[in-house]
């Protein structure tokens, strides 16, 4: 083959025949690098639904804080009864905070002696302050109970039956949400072992004060939750698998079947029971889950205040039309769906039995 001198083909503009092998356009000029531009894209893209993620929940929390005074869709039904507690004693645990202390202030302005039983009396102290700054004739006093701790539990009742001679209404209202899985004193899982157990143990200790008391009345702060809830008997404490929603749900679906199955061995007592649904209130009682903070933080307007979460249980602590209902559910002041698991008296029955057991009880 017959080569082109180089300055003939310069002068001919004629390419010359590269010495080594042929390299095809297609291929790339660095074989060993490899091509970073899917993955820098993919970032790329990853980055930019991020920022309009951001972007789209700061235009909806703007729009939530313009509009929050016209927004006020879950506010829900007011107690309207104006029933006076003049010369009745009242007892609510967890009233330091949230709808336990809206509760306390309403009933202490009906003339009722207010008792808040509060694990940190520092702050069932606070409470108690701004209840007398708003009504001075107040009378509200904080004891100490922990429904963590059946020790806790039996000591506060002792005192108080020795020291409190009667007793109207009891609103079992204190409990915990969506905890790590953490145990009580006495080893129970804590959703159970406080929404559940704990005031079990407690409605026991005093039932007797309050047979002697009647007319009187049993208020338990359930949740729309018991609608997901199941009685876990094989695994009550959840030590075989731990799921802290679910827990939850199973501890509002005992508060649900408890009232439910002492509504029936009280009846003929002038004693009533009834269980609650306070709605979807904004208060600290989401501190565990960091989820659920910001969604409610960023959703408030569309959330219940503590005040009218606080109205149901005011509503069935008072309302004269309830003297002698009993065994019911209520949402909104007025009766609520039960689900079809919280109506079973086979359910209620065999967990009362267990809960008595766990706790080392006789109540028949």
């Amino acid at each position: 083959m017959t080569t082109i001198p180089q300055s003939f083909a310069r002068a001919l503009s004629v390419p010359l025949r590269p010495s080594s092998p042929d390299i095809s356009c297609s291929a790339p000029l660095c074989p060993h690098i490899p091509d970073v531009r899917p993955e820098a894209e993919a970032r790329g893209s990853a980055q930019m639904w991020v920022l309009v993620i951001i972007a789209g929940i700061g235009v909806v929390t703007l729009l939530l804080l313009l509009f929050a005074p016209h927004i006020r869709y879950a506010a829900g039904a007011a107690c309207r009864t104006a029933s006076r507690l003049d010369g009745k004693t009242v007892l609510i645990t967890g009233a330091n905070t949230g709808i336990g202390k809206e509760t306390a202030l309403d009933l202490a302005l009906r003339g009722a002696r207010v008792i808040m039983a509060c694990r940190d009396t520092e702050k069932g102290e606070e409470a108690a302050a701004s209840i007398r700054a708003e009504c001075p004739k107040a009378q509200v006093e904080v004891r100490e109970l922990d429904l963590a701790d059946t020790c806790s539990i039996r000591a506060f009742a002792q005192k108080f039956l020795r020291e409190v001679h009667q007793l109207h209404i009891l609103i079992n209202n204190a409990g915990v949400m969506m905890c790590p899985y953490t145990k009580t004193v006495d080893g129970f899982e804590m959703h159970i072992g406080v929404n559940h157990l704990g005031h079990f143990l407690l409605t026991y200790l005093l039932v007797g004060l309050l047979k002697r008391s009647a007319p009187a009345r049993i208020v338990v702060v359930s949740s729309l939750a018991h609608n997901f809830g199941w009685i876990r008997f094989h695994d009550l404490h959840s030590q075989g698998s731990y799921n802290s929603g679910l827990a939850y749900c199973q501890s509002k679906l005992a508060n649900v079947l408890f009232a439910r199955e002492l509504a029936r061995r009280l009846n003929g007592t002038d004693v009533t029971v009834n269980s609650v649904h306070p709605g979807t209130v904004n208060s600290d009682l989401t501190r565990h889950s960091t989820i659920m903070t910001i969604l409610f933080s960023v959703f408030s307007v569309f959330l219940k205040t503590p005040r009218e979460g606080a109205q149901t249980s005011i509503y069935c602590a008072t309302a004269e039309e309830l003297h002698s209902i009993s065994g019911k559910h209520f949402s909104d002041c007025s009766p609520a769906f039960v689900a079809p698991q919280g109506r079973s008296s086979e359910t209620a029955r065999k967990l009362w039995d267990v809960s008595c057991e766990q706790l080392g009880i006789e109540w028949d």
